[in-house]
């Protein structure tokens, strides 16, 4: 067998892996399931934190939003971080907390709640929800995912959506449904096998003392996600809890979007690339179950990547096929296309039918090749500085 045989045969074999568990993590959230028991665990006193940068527009609604949900003994902060706006004048006014941070040097969402967790200790509450300044929390939310932390010990993370803006196009449309299969398939078939889920940001909850004694101070790029595998190195897995939800819609501005689609993905990228071996090995070596999963899980790439990835693979074996060379690569590469064109389809059957059509979903291998410059300004410009992404159009 040639040598470009045996590397196509092994990039083949490589994709199997992040696409057999897309589709078994699919699968298992598809799969019926018998009601649990319903437990009630008394609620413990909540602090909400809410790290906000220039969000003077809808920082009012979003601390409406929260205290409603708040019960007595609970606070919420609102971190003006760096704001160039009136921020913290809007958010007093709305009748929250507001401690305001100006360090222009130190920028990102890690320094912004570390600061507010240095502030709570004074009088420290059972458990800290963060919740981002551009959500809204759906109904019971916040009992929810605080009578789970309660009832466990643990982390536990909302389902979190993201949802086009009214009238916005394709692209958008099938990010939102490329995220509710990232956010909500996924995690949900984890859980159900008894697994951890990553940290998506917002909608979160955590007992005290191991938020306390996390390491926050940092510009990360995606500090939630490094935030979720630090924890569970701990052995502090965070729990998905579907029945709790936050939402949140992608930026208006094409500027915006394409921002945050670069940081999202470039950080993440940049964890597997720089954090998933020695994470790997470290669970390995350990036999912790937890961790092992949930590093299988941050090896997923994003769904377009991931696209990408397979059909280059399938198209260059399927023309040394042609020329002559070994069919085990492209058999290979054929498996692993079939494998992620099922999961696309049960995921779409799932949780996307409200989002795309059929027909929009036929077309989602063209968003997949449109996101080929983000994936090469990672080679070669990648993103490692926190930016806020624009949301509305101006």
């Amino acid at each position: 067998m040639s040598a470009l045989n045996v590397l196509l045969a092994a990039l083949a074999a490589f994709l199997l892996m992040p696409v057999g568990l897309l589709l078994l993590q699919v699968l298992v959230a598809l799969a019926p399931r018998r009601p649990r028991p319903v437990r009630v665990t008394p609620r413990p006193r909540l602090a909400v934190l809410v790290p906000a940068h220039d969000e003077a527009p809808g920082i009012a609604a979003a601390v409406g939003g929260i205290r409603a949900q708040l019960r007595d003994g609970d606070r919420i902060v609102v971190v003006a971080d760096n704001c160039s706006d009136d921020t913290a004048g809007r958010a007093r006014a709305a009748g929250a907390e507001v401690i305001v941070r100006d360090e222009p040097l130190r920028r990102g969402k890690g320094y912004a709640l570390d600061f507010g967790l240095r502030h709570l200790e004074a009088a420290p509450p059972q458990a800290v929800a963060i919740v981002d300044a551009d959500c809204r929390l759906g109904e019971g939310a916040l009992d929810c995912l605080a009578r789970t932390c309660a009832a466990t010990g643990r982390p536990v993370q909302a389902l979190y959506l993201m949802h086009a803006p009214a009238g916005a196009g394709l692209k958008t449309r099938i990010a939102e449904f490329a995220w509710a299969i990232k956010n909500r398939m996924r995690p949900l078939g984890y859980a159900r096998l008894g697994l951890p889920c990553q940290l998506m940001g917002s909608g979160m909850v955590f007992p005290w003392g191991t938020l306390r004694d996390a390491e926050l101070a940092s510009g990360h790029i995606v500090e939630d996600l490094k935030l979720g595998l630090d924890l569970t190195r701990a052995g502090h897995a965070p729990l998905f809890c579907p029945d709790a939800r936050v939402f949140s819609e992608f930026p208006r501005s094409a500027e915006g979007a394409r921002s945050q689609r670069t940081r999202w993905e470039h950080g993440h990228l940049a964890v597997i690339a720089g954090e998933a071996p020695r994470l790997l090995l470290a669970a390995l070596a350990r036999r912790d179950l937890r961790l092992t999963a949930l590093v299988l899980d941050l090896c997923v790439p994003p769904l377009a990547l991931l696209t990408l990835a397979v059909f280059a693979v399938l198209a260059a074996a399927g023309v040394l096929a042609l020329a002559g060379g070994g069919v085990l690569p492209f058999a290979l590469a054929a498996g692993a296309g079939a494998l992620l064109g099922m999961a696309v389809l049960l995921g779409w059957l799932g949780c996307g039918r409200h989002i795309v059509s059929f027909a929009d979903l036929a077309r989602a291998p063209l968003y997949a090749l449109s996101k080929i410059p983000l994936y090469l300004r990672f080679l070669v410009r990648r993103q490692v500085d926190w930016v806020r992404s624009r949301r509305d159009a101006s």
